[in-house]
């Protein structure tokens, strides 16, 4: 199979298979064991400090040789209403009191949010070979300072309206999301609804409107998947959930063998853990801030508000208050390395020519 094409010339890699970032759970060790198996690992940094940032990039710069992905979360951040996020914390209080979990409220008034604007120099300092972007559309002196350094730059589009915006704003490929991929949705128009479009009948539609290459994102778990989303017009594709289990991926065991034992509707979306709308497998603390009827803060603020809960339900290996992303096809995630994990996904495709 020859596995070459326009993406794979872009990103400098030899199979057209991009590992999903994953914020919480990815780590180094995947992202270089991706790279380092030819496909591209992408390093999730968003909303991390400068700090934090350039300390995992370079970590993950001692692991591989190759290129690696940075992703940035390109979204405005809203302001705090207090009287809001504080019902939330005494909800939140009360929840934890109730499951023995501490918890201790954070001040609301010292919440400190990075934007993707902190980090742009890092990038732009370390040569970051490939960046890639969801929740909105870089600012255009970014999006500048990023192409003078050489930057190939991935965004994310849910709907074929946010994919021509993010030709016309001159990005080198899009990464089309479907309804059915775990984790955040990547949605950018706010003043309309949510895009719900599956990944099926967004990637065909999306092909006929820009001439850019188009990454798959969603529910892809199989080399059967990836060859379907290559006759519909993808170059390459963004797999996410079944890396999670991996060994090298830092979710808590409970996490991983939810997992490996999910059903097909077993994922709901909910805005319960960061405010902003992600799909994750059901469990109690979304039962539980879903049915309160207590407004849930914007995103980044809830995610914020929640960080000190989730922490301390993944030291106790509760995954019954702490979010498991994943897709629909999350069954039968696999435990083993991640290099494993993508040759197999790499050697299924194969097969099939």
């Amino acid at each position: 199979m020859n596995w070459k094409n326009q993406l794979t010339t872009l990103l400098k890699i030899d199979y057209p298979i991009i590992q999903a970032p994953m914020l919480g759970v990815t780590t180094p060790e995947m992202v270089a064991a991706i790279s380092n198996a030819g496909g591209l690992g992408s390093l999730s940094v968003g909303g991390l400090s400068p700090q934090k940032t350039l300390e995992l990039i370079n970590k993950t710069k001692s692991l591989t040789t190759r290129p690696f992905a940075v992703n940035l979360f390109a979204h405005d951040i809203p302001p705090i209403n207090i009287p809001e996020a504080g019902r939330m914390l005494d909800f939140l209080y009360n929840l934890a009191k109730d499951h023995n979990l501490d918890f201790e409220k954070p001040d609301v008034k010292a919440l400190q949010f990075y934007s993707y604007k902190d980090q742009i120099d890092i990038l732009i300092n370390e040569n970051i070979p490939v960046l890639s972007f969801t929740f909105g559309i870089l600012d255009d002196d970014s999006i500048a300072r990023l192409k003078a350094n050489n930057t190939v730059l991935m965004g994310t589009a849910t709907c074929v309206k946010e994919a021509v915006l993010l030709e016309q704003k001159g990005v080198d490929a899009i990464t089309a999301q479907g309804i059915e991929a775990g984790g955040h949705r990547g949605s950018f128009i706010l003043d309309e609804p949510l895009p719900q479009v599956g990944l099926m009948a967004l990637l065909p539609q999306i092909a006929n409107k820009v001439t850019l290459p188009i990454l798959a994102s969603g529910a892809i778990n199989s080399g059967r998947i990836i060859k379907a989303a290559f006759n519909l017009g993808a170059l390459g594709v963004q797999v996410g959930t079944c890396f999670i289990a991996s060994d090298e991926s830092a979710a808590i065991p409970s996490y991983k063998k939810a997992l490996a034992n999910t059903e097909d509707t077993a994922t709901v979306l909910t805005r319960t853990y960061s405010g902003r709308w992600a799909r994750g497998i059901k469990n109690e603390f979304i039962d539980l801030v879903t049915n309160s009827g207590i407004a849930i803060p914007d995103y980044p603020i809830q995610n914020s508000l929640t960080t000190a809960l989730r922490s301390q339900a993944q030291k106790q290996d509760n995954n019954q208050f702490t979010n498991m992303w994943a897709g629909q096809s999350a069954a039968g995630a696999q435990q083993k390395s991640a290099a494993d994990i993508f040759k197999q996904l790499v050697s299924e495709t194969e097969k099939l020519q």
